[in-house]
């Protein structure tokens, strides 16, 4: 999806560098986007609550008609999150948009008990990843 997403920007916008990225959160077989409403954004947390799960964020970055891609990993684990905890955090409307109906900057961090790799790639843009990618197609950072 980021290599999508950067790749249809850089048709509109050919003299730039253009960077993408997409996030999903992955609990057992189930991948999660961004939930659809607040009914699959609380399905999404109890899914989550006690169990660790693998974040992947893909990047790409384009410019001058190449595109360069790459995914980073984390896992992450929460712990125990009670019903009337979901339903407080859902009703703040801050996981509406996020993949795995959690944003970890916010409100989410409460629920978090471990973390194993970057969390700029659970926040969704993994910067060492993405400097890597710029420097690939040519951008000095």
């Amino acid at each position: 999806m980021a290599r999508e997403k950067a790749t249809a920007a850089a048709v509109r916008h050919p003299a730039q560098v253009v960077l993408a990225a997409d996030t999903i959160v992955v609990v057992g077989e189930r991948v999660l986007g961004k939930p659809l409403d607040s009914v699959e954004a609380a399905a999404m947390l109890r899914a989550l609550s006690g169990r660790s799960h693998l974040v992947m964020t893909a990047v790409a970055v384009a410019q001058d008609g190449v595109v360069r891609a790459s995914v980073d990993r984390t896992t992450v684990r929460m712990r125990r999150i009670e019903d009337d905890e979901i339903d407080a955090y859902v009703s703040s409307g801050e996981p509406l948009d996020k993949a795995g109906a959690y944003a970890i900057q916010g409100g989410a961090q409460a629920f978090i008990e471990d973390i194993d790799g970057a969390l700029d790639t659970v926040i969704g843009l993994p910067v060492a990843r993405v400097r890597a990618l710029l420097h690939e197609v040519g951008v000095e950072t």
